[in-house]
């Protein structure tokens, strides 16, 4: 443009002499050619319209193409990756059903282990019980044959010392002087059966006092022994109760690990009074 500014009021004046020349000259031209010119302008707009009606309807068409294709590929995508977590859900629960399956059989293995160790430390309390039992009864029978021995010894001890006292000879014998006046090398006299009498009594009395001696050691090894087989049956039931505790950590803890649920824990081995330590 050439920057002329133009007034408002000349521009609708030009625009209506333009709409008054232009009617004029409508009103001046033939009808048929005005008609086919007008005819001529329709059928230009009317083509214009179709193209753009092809074009569109192009668009269309390849819009709709292009989504399909896009929604196919996602639609393949999403399957492609819906089909990856089929599969590694498959494969996690095929896992997960080993693991279960292993876990069973440990727990399975476990408790026959515990079972079998249960049952044998029963056995062996058992016969620590039944023995302890015999020697407390073989301790009982020992120091009532202990009383009875001393008890023996001691009557034939005063019987002895009745005899030797009721004897003149040997009661001089066993005298404070006659025990200093007898020698070894001194001769033999008439009184030879009385000292044999006496060497008798003596070695009788001697064995009566070793015999007493066995027995007394009989009954401190029986002591002792029960003592030792009291602490082995202590020693047992702590070794029975750390199993217990171990296998019962080591099932909780697999089992927490695996996300089992967990197992009751066996009720304890009752005891009997006499098993009691």
């Amino acid at each position: 443009s050439c920057g002329v500014k133009v007034p408002t009021k000349k521009l609708k004046k030009f625009e209506k002499e333009y709409q008054t020349l232009r009617e004029s000259q409508l009103q001046q031209e033939d009808p048929i050619d005005r008609y086919q010119r007008e005819n001529r302008r329709l059928q230009e707009a009317t083509m214009r319209l179709e193209q753009e009606n092809d074009d569109l309807a192009h668009e269309l068409v390849t819009s709709k193409i292009a989504l399909r294709n896009d929604l196919d590929q996602q639609v393949e995508d999403k399957a492609d990756v819906l089909n990856k977590e089929l599969l590694s859900t498959k494969q996690c629960l095929v896992e997960t059903e080993e693991e279960k399956r292993r876990q069973e059989e440990e727990t399975a293995q476990l408790k026959e282990v515990f079972r079998r160790e249960l049952e044998k430390a029963e056995l062996e309390i058992k016969k620590t019980a039944a023995i302890i039992t015999e020697y407390k009864q073989i301790c009982s029978q020992l120091s009532t044959r202990l009383e009875k021995q001393q008890a023996a010894t001691k009557e034939e001890l005063d019987a002895v010392r009745s005899k030797v006292l009721s004897c003149e000879n040997c009661r001089d014998l066993f005298s404070p002087a006659g025990l200093q006046a007898t020698s070894p090398g001194r001769q033999k006299t008439s009184t030879e059966p009385r000292d044999e009498e006496k060497d008798g009594l003596k070695e009788q009395l001697r064995e009566l006092e070793l015999e007493l001696a066995q027995t007394k050691l009989q009954l401190v090894e029986a002591k002792c022994r029960i003592q030792e087989l009291e602490h082995q049956r202590g020693v047992l039931m702590n070794e029975i109760q750390a199993t217990k505790n171990s296998w019962l950590s080591k099932t909780l803890g697999s089992l927490k690990s695996s996300g089992g649920p967990g197992l009751a824990e066996p009720p304890p081995v009752p005891l009997s009074p006499q098993d009691a330590p």
